[in-house]
C-alpha cells in the first residue's frame, strides 16, 4: 500500500446493513412526524364559508368596503380593491393573518363583531399560508 492510500476498518455486512437501518429508520422518523399539510378547500374554505362570505360577497358590507370577496380560492388570492390580503409562505405579513388574529388595529379585525376565531381555525389559516397558500 502507497502512502496516500488509506484503509477503511473492516465492516461485516451486517454491521453496515444495521447502520444503513438506523440512518433509514430515522429519516422515516423526521419524515413522519412532519405537519400536517392544509387543504384550502378542505381547511380553509370552511372556515371562510362560516364565518367571513356572509359579509364578504357582493352587496354585503365587507365587501362593499374592501372589495373582497370570499367565495373562492381566486377571490381570496385577488385581494381587495387596497391590494393581496396573503402573501404565501408568510404568515407574519399577510393581511388576512393580521386581521383574524388581531395584529390590526381594532377598528379593521376580522370577523366583524368582536367574536374571535377559534385558536384552531386561526392556526389552520396560519399553516395554510405558511405552507404557501396553495389551491388544494
Amino acid at each position: 500500500m502507497n502512502r496516500n492510500e488509506t484503509t477503511l476498518p473492516h465492516r461485516s455486512p451486517r454491521t453496515v446493513l444495521n447502520a444503513v437501518g438506523i440512518t433509514l429508520a430515522g429519516a422515516v422518523l423526521v419524515i413522519g412526524c412532519g405537519e400536517r399539510v392544509v387543504s384550502f378547500s378542505a381547511d380553509v374554505k370552511p372556515i371562510l364559508d362560516k364565518r367571513c362570505v356572509e359579509c364578504h360577497v357582493p352587496g354585503e358590507p365587507g365587501y362593499e368596503a374592501s372589495g373582497l370577496e370570499l367565495t373562492s380560492y381566486a377571490a381570496l388570492m385577488a385581494g381587495t380593491r387596497y391590494g393581496p390580503i396573503v402573501e404565501p409562505g408568510d404568515p407574519l405579513i399577510s393581511v388576512l393573518n393580521q386581521l383574524v388574529e388581531g395584529r390590526a388595529d381594532p377598528s379593521i379585525a376580522m370577523p366583524h363583531g368582536g367574536q374571535r376565531l377559534p385558536d384552531s381555525e386561526i392556526a389552520t389559516l396560519r399553516d395554510w399560508v405558511a405552507q404557501g397558500a396553495r389551491d388544494n
